[in-house]
């Protein structure tokens, strides 16, 4: 897990294997990175955010229970829940 805290107190939080289909070269998913920390330091990420529709028909049964179990994750505080 690679975690970094951000100036504004944000702590970011990679998962292991969060970039493992990651098909750049390492100096591009570097670049990536940096734009996501950036994004989260400066505020951008949050002004730069859309609103999702689970209920538009595009989202699987398989994605929409992998969303609701990482939010139940961020709703823990990282911590692993089971249904």
């Amino acid at each position: 897990m690679t975690e970094k805290k951000l100036p504004n107190g944000i702590k970011l939080v990679f998962a292991p294997g969060s970039f493992d289909n990651f098909e750049g070269t390492q100096e591009e998913l570097d670049a990536m990175i940096k734009e996501i920390e950036e994004g989260f330091a400066d505020g951008s990420f949050f002004e730069k955010s859309q609103p999702i529709d689970i209920t538009d028909g595009t989202w699987s049964e398989e994605e929409i229970e992998r969303l609701e179990q990482f939010l139940d994750q961020v709703e823990n505080g990282g911590n692993r829940t089971t249904h």
